[in-house]
This record gives C-alpha cells, structure tokens and sequence, in this order.
C-alpha cells in the first residue's frame, strides 16, 4: 500500500465543508481522511480543478496535433496550472481529424495518461449563424456515420461530451446519443426557447460557454440563454475572463440560475496556456494573444487566454462569489455534470488530487493521485 499525508493546512476545501488545521491522509491514490495536525505549514489545500473544456496548452493546439503526445502535453500544461483533470476538446474539424482525435484519446486512457478524463466534441454539428471562432466551411448537420461514430467512441474514450446546435442535429439523434451515454451540450446555436426547452427534455444537460455563440435573452424572445437559465436540469460553462462575458452578465446569471443544475468554470484554453506563444494557427487562420485575449484575424473571440486557477481567483475578487462556492465551480459542479464522482472533492474514496495555495490563490503544488506533481 502507497499512503501519504499533505501538509497540515490552516483550512482544507473538501468541497462542501471548510476544516482547520487538517491534513489530507492517502493511500493508493485516493483520500482516506482529513486527519487534524499541528501548526499549519500551508495556508489552503483544495480539490484538484476540473475542465471540461481544453483545446490546447503547453504550444499544442488538440486540432492541430490529435495524438496521445499531443494529448500528454495539453495535460502536463494545465497540472502546472492547478488544473488535474480536463476533457481533451475538439473544436470543428474534418471527419479525418475527428477519428484521429477519438483513437487519441483511446490510446492515451489505454496507456493512464495522468490528467486526461474525456473528450469533448464541440462541434462540428452546430448551426452556421453562430459559428464563433469555428470555421463555418466545416460545421455540418449530423448524419449515421457521425452518430455512430461518437456512439462507438464511448467505450473506449470514456466520459465524452458533445456540444451541438438543434439546428444540426434531430431530436431523434440526440435521444440516441444520451442513451449511448454521451453528455449533450447545447451550444453555438441560434434556437429558441421553445426548442432548447424540447432539446433539453430529450437529454441535453449542459449547454456550452453560456452566452457566447448563442441566442441572447430578451423579454420576449429569452433564447438558449433564458431556456438555460430557467431550467433546473441544466449545467452550463462559463468562461470567466472579462472578455467573453461582462461582470454584470455573470453576476445575473449566477442569481437566476435555477437548480439543481449548476453554472460550472471553464477555461476555454488554447495552445498558449501555460506557454510564451504569442500565436498559433487553428483551420489555417492565425489567432493571436494580445491583452489577456486570444482574437482571429478579425478580432473574433477565440478560445481564452486564462487558466482555471485564474477563473476562480476572477470569480472571488470582481464577482464576489465566496471562496467555496468559486472553488465547486471549478471542482464539484463540472464533476458533477459529467458524472464523475471520484473528483472535485476530497472525501473518503475520491482521488487524492488537490492543490496547495497560498492566501492569495497563488499554485504552490499540485498532487496528483497523491504523488506530488509540482512545487513553486
């Protein structure tokens, strides 16, 4: 038996509770207990962050390198970044890309890749008139070979996530999909109320960066915003950056949200995280980083230039959350959604993933399985 004991902390997240002056017991990977120590040698020990939605990092874009190197880099990025668990995310791209993407990630899960949950698929079935940064020469509506291609991919990629748009996909093919066991997203779409209503009754239970790439809400026509707001089943991302949606936007949406669904962090990452680059290329359109965001050519958004650690700490000091509740929104809630229930917290069972922060929300180490991953 491999055990272990973190530092004593002056106060431990164990994603409901706050202790004082615990430690975090292991064995084999996985927590054992919160044990009372002496004087606290750290200040903060919280979960391992969780990201459902990582296209890139380290100088690798997933798109432009789809295979289980590319995929160890991204990971290895984002453990430097607090972030210990991530859905590999796809962006529209060729059915060739595609089906290299899925046998990466199945390879990768095959050989224990550390920090690598899923995969997301976000698009490339979404509707043309809210393409955001995905190329529109690529998005199209879903066909059986799509279909059975991303049924086929659950066995061997695990937990898989698919964003699309009602105006892509059928009704009926997405009732196929959720009972394959695939999470739907609802995202880069134009649809109305009314329809995402229909769309979330058939088993969509997230709808993806909420906000962007969507219908807006008004007070007469709410939109995917609204239908996402109102309904109690539905998770949906948020990227917290100041870019991609207003404080004041942010701050609405987290009072509205009706639960028990819960509104989750993402990082919307590319390639730059946690590299110097100050460009890359996506479908052959360079994006830039300039300014704290990641902008084509023609200043669309694309992706964020911001870590989850860094969501969380935006979430605690402009939008006033509590501490605990911007920690479960990049722990517990995207767990939650994804029906992991051995991350985001740190209870008896659950992997010893966590980090060591100092008052500031600062990364002093990451473990990983126990194992001690990185120190600053």
């Amino acid at each position: 038996m491999t055990a272990g004991v973190s530092p004593v902390a002056r106060r431990v997240f164990d994603g409901q509770t706050w202790h004082r002056d615990v430690a975090v017991a292991f064995a084999n990977g996985r927590i054992t207990d919160l044990i009372p120590g002496g004087a606290p040698e750290v200040d903060l020990i919280v979960p391992g962050l969780v990201d459902l939605q990582v296209n890139g990092g380290g100088g690798v874009q997933f798109n432009n390198r789809p295979d289980a190197g590319g995929i160890a880099s991204i990971c290895a990025a984002h453990r430097s970044l607090g972030t210990t668990s991530i859905l590999v995310t796809l962006i529209t791209d060729g059915p060739d890309v595609t089906h290299a993407a899925i046998a990466a990630v199945a390879e990768a899960r095959a050989a224990g890749q550390a920090g690598l949950v899923g995969v997301h698929l976000e698009g490339p079935h979404l509707d043309p008139a809210r393409p955001g940064t995905h190329d529109p020469a690529l998005v199209r509506p879903m066909e059986e070979a799509d279909l059975a291609c991303i049924l086929d991919a659950v066995e061997t990629c695990g937990p898989l996530l698919v964003t699309l748009a009602p105006e892509a996909v059928a009704l009926d093919q997405v009732a196929r999909l959720v009972r394959g066991g695939v999470r739907v997203s609802l995202g880069h779409s134009d649809c109305d109320a009314e329809i995402a209503k229909v769309y979330m009754a058939a088993g969509a239970r997230m709808t993806t960066h909420l906000f962007n790439a969507m219908s807006q809400m008004s007070h007469r026509a709410p939109g995917l915003v609204g239908a996402s707001l109102e309904s109690g089943t539905v998770s949906y991302g948020l990227i917290a950056d100041g870019h991609h949606v207003s404080d004041t936007a942010m701050c609405v949406a987290l009072r509205a949200k009706r639960g028990p669904g819960h509104i989750f962090l993402v990082s919307d990452s590319m390639a730059v995280a946690g590299s110097d680059l100050d460009a890359f290329t996506l479908n052959g359109r360079t994006i830039r980083r300039a300014g704290g965001r990641l902008a084509l050519e023609d200043g669309t958004l694309a992706g964020a230039d911001i870590s989850l650690l860094e969501a969380v700490r935006y979430c605690t000091e402009r939008l006033d959350l509590p501490l605990g509740e911007a920690i479960r929104m990049a722990t517990l809630y995207p767990s939650e959604a994804m029906g992991l229930a051995d991350r985001g917290r740190l209870t008896p069972g659950a992997r010893a993933d966590f980090l060591v922060l100092d008052g500031a929300l600062e990364l002093k180490s990451t473990w990983v399985g126990g194992l001690l991953e990185a120190q600053s």
